[in-house]
This record gives C-alpha cells, structure tokens and sequence, in this order.
C-alpha cells in the first residue's frame, strides 16, 4: 500500500475544537487516569495485611500485584485500539471507567487468592480501554504545534494517581483499621483490606457518568493513499505500517518497556522496603510517598514538556527522546541509590529525585508516539506500544525483584538488594534504547509533518 506525501483532511475539517473545552476534555480524562491509577496502585500498600490473611509468599504477592492486572490489560489493549481508531472513543472509555469501578469493589468481596486474582484481572479488562482512546482523543482536540502540553499534563495521572492511592489509601487504611468490623449479607464480616477496596471501587461510576458528557471530535491528520483519499487501515495494514518504519518506534517503545519495568517494580515494592528495612508504618509510607509523588511528579511533566519544546524550536527534531534518554539516566541513578540507602529520609529524597526522572519520561515518551503516528493509527499505534511497555513493566518489573528476594537471596530482608539489581538493569536498558533509536525517530519526525497540518 502506497501513501501519499499530503495526509491533511479538506480545509473544512481543519478546524480544531475551542481550547477551553478541549482543556475541560483533558482534564476529565487525566481524572479518569487518576482514578485508575489509584485503583491499580492501592495493592502495594496491601501487601503485609494480603499476605498475612491469604498466607502467600512474595512472589504469588507479585503475580497480584503484575500479571493478574498485566494478562488481559496488555492483550485487550489492542482490540481497544482498534475501535478507538474507528468508534466512538467516549462510549470506549465510560464502558471501561464503569467496568473496572466494579471490579475494583469486587476485589472487597474476594474470600480467597484465586477470587482475588480473578478480580485484579477484570480491573486490567477495564482498564485496556483508557489510554488508547484518551490519546488519540487529545490528538484530535489539539493541533500538533500545542499537543505536548496537553498529553503531558494527561501523563500526570500516573504520579498524581499513584500519590492519592498512597495519601488517601494510607488515611482509609488507619481508618477502617480503627473501625469496627464491617458485615454485609453473604459476603460476610469484612477484612480492613477488603473494605478498603469497596470503598475504593463504587464511587468511579460517577467518573464514568462525567466522562459521559464528553463529545466527539473530528479526526485530524489523517494519512492518505498515494491515490488520493483515505488510507483505511487494519489490523495487518498498521502493523505493515509499523513495521516499516520500526527503528523511528523502537527507541520510544523498547526505552519505555526497560522504564516502565524499573517504574513497576519499584512502586508495588517500595513501601514493603520502608516496612521491613526501617520499620515504617503504612501511614508513614502512605503520606511520604504519596506526597512525593504529588510534587515531584506534575513538577517533573512540566519541565520535561517546556524542555523538549525548548529543543525542538532550536531544531533539534529528537528533542522528546533526548529528553527521555537524560531522564532514564536521572531515574536509574536514584533507583540504585534509594535502595542502598543508609536511612528512610535519604530514601525519601532519592524518591523525589526518582519521581522527577520516571514522571517527565513518561509524558515525552507519549508525547513522540502521537507525534509520528497517523490518525487511522494512533489507537493500535498507542495500544501496541502499552501492551508492549506493561507486558514488561507490570508483568516482569514486580515478579522480577519478588524472585531474587525469594529464590536467589531468600531472605525478605534482601529485598532492597533485589530491588537496586533489577533498576539498574532496566534503566540501563532504557537509556541504550533510546540513544540508539535517535537518529531514526528524527528521521520519522520530518515525515510526519507531511500529513501532521
């Protein structure tokens, strides 16, 4: 299939929606994220009480905490990114908001491992549906010159997220514990874990009913046959399309996997580290962490976002990858270091340092993915490259530092060694990929505004 150099739309669509509404759409999206994120993250700060009432080890703790959320997250995320490339991406994402709302309060009701497990995996069912609509979404309310902005403050519901499952999950936490015990019909008298998932999981139907009020957009920057119209593409025509071009995405999706695995790991194991090495209580972890993660991370988006813009108006045209590239270093530096660290205050400020690294990384690396990606291909393109990223960052980043602990230290004491191996493998991993992929992705950058506008 051959494509033509002009990929625009007739002037008539070259209209973009009102910035303040395409604002408003952004920020019930990046609610949507925050909302995801802390029902996804809330586990890592149950896993004393899980593993005590389940009586499980450290690495089935890890299969909850990565594959039974990663198995049908990462695969149904393709199937999403196909109708968010040809249906109505709203519908996609209020089905999803709705679906994992109830499987999150499904996870309260769970008696035993495998009904848990089985509830972490209809989370990562509904959760498949999010990114790949939320981008392609943003892509089409923003042209290309003001769209980093915009995706990067999206990418701030990963840390923002992850500091309210901490701050809000470690208050909830203290209180139930405090609380007497709650019973309801059939299910029983409740564990303070299972409470804390119900209560966690109801109120994202109310997210689902605002995501509801958002509209449609036109599509914008769509690529076109060297024949004239359209290019209609599927499933095999965007994977020939990617394929092609596969060094211009390899750094931005092989660099994210080793950051994403080194991201993952970290934070489902961070607060067992504070817990076992120092003695700290959850409450302690909770409001430290997620504190960090509140200031460190939008601080963090934000300056990785005016960098890149800073270089790209210099010419640099792989300004969201060098950028990516300065940050893995900056995060895989500090990962080795908090897990050595001869104290938990040293260990807190190195997690700053760690978020201000893992946070920007992310919303650049999104940023370049939409930047090179078509139209007709931003919901597979997106999709694919999450399922890749969290295939490796939720399935083998938790597990991975579960298995040194258990099978080659054997000790839970081990588990910051464990853990400073495993981010310094990755992040490694993560710089090279995207060193080497610099000279493509620019190449791609300069054919993408041929059909950009």
């Amino acid at each position: 299939m051959e494509y033509g150099e002009g990929g625009r739309l007739p002037a008539g669509n070259d209209t973009w929606p009102r910035p303040a509404y395409a604002w408003y759409v952004v920020v019930v999206l990046t609610i949507a994220y925050v909302v995801s994120f802390l029902d996804r993250q809330i586990l890592a700060l149950l896993v004393e009480p899980i593993k005590r009432d389940l009586g499980i080890s450290d690495t089935r703790m890890s299969l909850l905490l990565g594959f039974a959320f990663a198995l049908f997250y990462t695969v149904l995320g393709i199937p999403a990114g196909r109708l968010a490339d040809r249906c109505d991406r709203r519908w996609i994402i209020t089905g999803g908001i709705a679906l994992w709302s109830v499987m999150t309060a499904l996870c309260g009701l769970a008696r035993d491992y495998g009904q848990l497990f089985l509830a972490r995996i209809g989370v990562g069912v509904g959760e498949a549906s999010l990114n790949p609509s939320a981008l392609s979404l943003i892509s089409d309310y923003f042209p290309p010159a003001s769209r980093a902005r915009p995706l990067g403050f999206f990418a701030m519901g990963v840390p923002v997220g992850a500091g309210c499952a901490l701050l809000a999950g470690g208050w909830l936490i203290d209180a139930i514990a405090a609380a007497p015990p709650v019973s309801l019909p059939v299910a029983g008298t409740l564990r303070p874990w299972q409470t804390v998932f119900l209560m966690l999981g109801l109120p994202g139907l109310l997210v689902a009913a605002l995501m509801a009020t958002v509209r449609e957009p036109q599509r914008h920057g769509r690529l076109q046959l060297a024949t004239g119209g359209d290019a209609r593409l599927g499933v095999l025509a965007a994977l020939g399309y990617l394929r092609g071009r596969w060094r211009g995405y390899a750094g931005i999706v092989l660099g994210m996997s080793g950051a994403t695995l080194l991201g993952y790991g970290f934070l489902s194991w961070l607060p067992a580290l504070f817990m076992r090495t120092w003695g700290w209580s959850i409450a302690q972890v909770a409001f430290v962490q997620g504190l960090v993660l509140l200031t460190a991370g939008p601080a963090s988006v934000c300056a990785a976002g005016w960098l890149a813009d800073v270089l790209v108006r210099r010419g640099d045209r792989a300004a969201h990858l060098r950028v990516f590239m300065w940050l893995a270093a900056l995060m895989t530096l500090s990962a080795v270091a908090l897990s050595l660290a001869p104290g938990p205050w040293w260990a807190a400020g190195l997690f700053f340092i760690n978020v201000l690294g893992s946070a920007g990384l992310t919303a650049v690396a999104t940023a370049a993915l939409m930047l090179i990606t078509p139209n007709q291909l931003r919901g597979q393109a997106s999709a694919i490259y999450y399922f890749t990223i969290n295939v490796v960052g939720l399935t083998f980043g938790p597990v991975a530092i579960a298995v040194l602990t258990d099978h080659v230290f054997g000790d839970e004491a081990a588990l910051r060694y464990s853990m400073a191996l495993v981010g310094l493998a990755s992040g490694l991993a993560a710089m090279v990929a995207a060193r080497l992929g610099l000279r493509a992705y620019a190449d791609e950058t300069i054919q993408a505004r041929s059909w950009s506008g």
